[in-house]
């Protein structure tokens, strides 16, 4: 079984004491290849170096998540294009709306999405989207750029049945993690799952968050890891009724064509 994680935070403090055993783990749970998540611009300079130092194991996404939408000024939006244009940068983002947080006031947050999707359009490259109790702004904003952006995946999706086939009908992918797995909030998850085309569904950790809480028996360090990924496409499959190596198979096809891993060498 060969899997692609689309979103981990390796750039996390909690990390940095056992870094090379993290990706020796994820390798030997079947991890060929992770997408370093750059969501300020301090984790988007740090997933690249993660990123220019792994290169046969490691991509990296360079973007501002809503939390620090504030950090997208003028000085910010040319560091994100220098990034951009660095091979090893694969995606737009994390960036998109957070209405459940409002750590960043929502004009601010708007207008830090509305520069990152015309940054999408300018390098070409496909977007990795965070949403959180936006949803209707969030669309709002993304059909403004209809026909003139790249792919977009939706990671860490958590959302309804009703927002997930919005997103469908829209072509975007759904990244979906260990929220799965989490008896007290993934249970409608597990009812939408099997509507999503197998052509739209990618997978991944979220690490160091989001740790699934189906794990027997429970690691001491509460600490999710690409590891962990193996496990999360065995509750999708049986969700999704189908076989591991089925679900595991397509969800990897479909991030190395998402985010252009198949012209790289990455196996």
């Amino acid at each position: 079984m060969e899997l692609i994680d689309i979103g981990a935070n390796l750039g996390h403090e909690s990390f940095q004491h056992d870094f090379a055993d993290v990706l020796a783990r994820a390798r030997d749970a079947g991890v060929i290849h992770m997408v370093v998540t750059g969501a300020s611009r301090e984790g988007s300079r740090e997933a690249l170096r993660l990123a220019q130092e792994h290169p046969d194991l490691l991509s990296a996404t360079a973007g501002v998540h809503p939390h620090h939408a504030l950090e997208v000024t003028e000085e910010g939006m040319a560091e994100l294009r220098a990034l951009h244009a660095l091979p090893e940068i694969v995606a737009v983002g994390e960036c998109g709306l957070d209405y459940f947080r409002d750590f960043s006031p929502r004009p601010a947050q708007r207008n830090a999405f509305e520069r990152q999707l015309q940054l999408a359009v300018e390098c070409g490259k496909p977007l990795f989207l965070h949403q959180r109790d936006a949803h209707d702004d969030f669309m709002a904003m993304m059909r403004n750029f209809d026909g003139r952006l790249n792919n977009a995946v939706v990671h860490c999706f958590t959302g309804s049945k009703k927002e997930c086939f919005e997103y469908l009908d829209a072509d975007y992918y759904i990244g979906i993690t260990g929220w799965l797995c989490d008896e007290r909030r993934g249970q409608h998850l597990r009812d939408i799952v099997p509507h999503i085309p197998a052509n739209r569904l990618m997978i991944e950790t979220d690490s160091p968050y989001l740790l699934p809480r189906s794990i027997k028996p429970k690691p001491k360090q509460h600490r999710n890891e690409p590891m962990y990924l193996k496990h999360i496409v065995e509750e999708l499959a049986k969700d999704r009724r189908e076989s591991v190596a089925e679900t595991a198979g397509t969800s990897t096809l479909n991030a190395r064509e998402f985010f252009g891993l198949k012209d790289t060498g990455i196996p």
